[in-house]
């Protein structure tokens, strides 16, 4: 886009300067968010015609991404960032701030640069709730209760997640993946931990201290999806002080949680009772599944196999 010097040196210097001056005056002052601003700081005609390139700066961009394609096919002067009217000295300025897609990416960027267990397989990220198998009945319903995760989620309100279990190979990552492509078309940023290599991870980074700042970003996710709870090999540490401390920040917070898993609730309490060593913890494991219970709404996904 054109700076706004270069739009006014253009017209000054083209015939028919006044009649074009006038036709973007009249663009800019009916537009409503314009008149809006005007009505409410009460700004008289000289106030509004000194800020003049200012307003046609507002007006000729992309506002709630509109105008863009894409975070990459931005056309405002900065992209990512989209102007908003304020009023300083008695003038008026333009403030500019990121923008819902700017906001989602930089939080993915984040996360990435933290957690190297976010990976998953190409046709789950690309995964979309009309790709899951609609003859199965198991799965029309599950996709009915991921839709209304998906439209009931407000960030800052509190959302139940879900916890999706079945056999190996039903498709309930690929689910997870479709929930996270209907997030990003809200612009929410969710993060999907492959919980095996997860723990492995966080085994890993006690070497480098890293520990900390990893548990954070998964903590503070916007959405956080648990992939195949059950499948890593339990310590009382990755259960207590790493599933336990995020499950209890994500419970006071309000932040939603959702997992896939091959056990069902009992299932996993009997994993969860049972560490590496041999130690039986029931009350540690039942404090671990009341948080888990409380923050999560059961869905079973039935059917063949489908990676064979």
């Amino acid at each position: 886009m054109k700076k706004i010097n270069e739009a006014f040196g253009s017209l000054k210097s083209s015939p028919g300067f006044n009649e074009q001056y006038e036709k973007m005056k009249k663009e800019v002052l009916t537009d409503p968010a314009i008149q809006a601003f005007i009505q409410e700081h009460e700004l008289g005609e000289k106030e509004v015609a000194r800020a003049l390139g200012k307003l046609y700066e507002y007006k000729s961009q992309s506002h709630n991404c509109d105008k863009c394609p894409s975070l990459n096919e931005c056309v405002n002067v900065m992209a990512g960032f989209e102007p908003a009217l304020a009023m300083r000295y008695k003038a008026i300025e333009l403030d500019y701030k990121r923008c819902s897609r700017k906001i989602r990416d930089d939080e993915m960027q984040y996360l990435r640069r933290h957690v190297k267990s976010l990976y998953m397989p190409k046709d789950v990220l690309k995964a979309t709730f009309e790709q899951v198998d609609d003859e199965n009945e198991s799965k029309i319903d599950a996709v009915f209760i991921a839709k209304d995760f998906v439209d009931g989620y407000k960030p800052g309100a509190m959302s139940k997640g879900l916890y999706i279990y079945g056999k190996f190979g039903v498709g309930k990552s690929f689910l997870l993946g479709a929930i996270a492509n209907e997030l990003a078309e809200k612009h929410v940023a969710s993060m999907i931990v492959y919980f095996p290599e997860f723990v492995r991870e966080m085994k890993q980074s006690l070497n480098d201290q890293s520990t900390g700042e990893k548990l954070e970003a998964v903590k503070s996710a916007p959405v956080l999806m648990i992939d195949d709870i059950g499948a890593e090999t339990m310590s009382s540490w990755i259960r207590d002080d790493i599933l336990g401390t995020i499950l209890q920040h994500r419970m006071l917070e309000g932040l939603p949680v959702l997992f896939t898993s091959n056990f069902n609730y009992s299932e996993l309490e009997h994993h969860l009772t049972h560490s590496q060593r041999g130690e039986a913890e029931a009350l540690k494991a039942a404090r671990i599944m009341e948080r888990i219970k409380h923050l999560t709404k059961p869905i079973e996904i039935s059917g063949a196999n489908l990676r064979i």
